[in-house]
């Protein structure tokens, strides 16, 4: 009897071990799977913030001073393509501040004058022509906009060309100057 009442009560143990053991691997197997599902949805986080990036606006936005502003918007609607998003004229016809837009992006600009702004950036020709930077921008045919802003009168300083990293890529100088990129690469894909 006492034979039989022991294997019972070792039995018993080995279930209870069992249980604990299933109980402990399921808990483990839980936080395995809630790890797992964390990991997927930071991960499905991420694609939506990269989805909605490339759907919003820029939020870096290139700032330029011309000597001559309401003739360069002029010249960077018709050679760019860029398109008038606000405008603020002050007196004599000075461009107090101008934005413009183009596929998603933005640009502000206004006339060189003697301000406190004005003595940190300076147009090309007060620099001896030279740029120490450059915005580059995305566009579907590099061709085509090449061939627009040539005929508007664009100093191109790189033709068309493809580039090793993908894409193709054109520069040129802007009726004051100004060193622009356009290229058919697009780092957001």
């Amino acid at each position: 009897m006492w034979g039989t009442a022991f294997l019972i009560i070792v039995l018993i143990a080995i279930l209870f071990w069992a249980y604990a053991m299933m109980s402990g691997d399921r808990s483990y197997q839980q936080r395995k799977l809630d790890m797992v599902r964390d990991k997927l949805e930071k991960l499905e986080l991420t694609k939506a913030a990269n989805a909605q990036a490339k759907k919003a606006s820029a939020t870096i936005i290139p700032t330029l001073r011309y000597q001559n502003a309401p003739a360069a918007i002029d010249w960077l609607c018709d050679a760019f393509g860029f398109e008038k998003h606000l405008v603020v004229t002050g007196e004599n016809g000075v461009i107090e501040h101008a934005q413009l837009t183009l596929n998603g992006g933005m640009i502000m600009l206004g006339s060189a004058r003697d301000a406190a702004f004005d003595q940190l950036q300076k147009i090309p020709a007060d620099v001896g022509g030279v740029c120490t930077q450059s915005p580059y921008i995305v566009v579907d045919d590099v061709d085509a906009h090449f061939r627009k802003a040539a005929a508007a009168g664009a100093e191109i300083v790189m033709q068309p060309e493809d580039q090793d990293y993908g894409g193709r890529l054109y520069s040129c100088k802007d009726s004051e100057g100004h060193l622009w990129n356009f290229g058919s690469y697009n780092p957001w894909s």
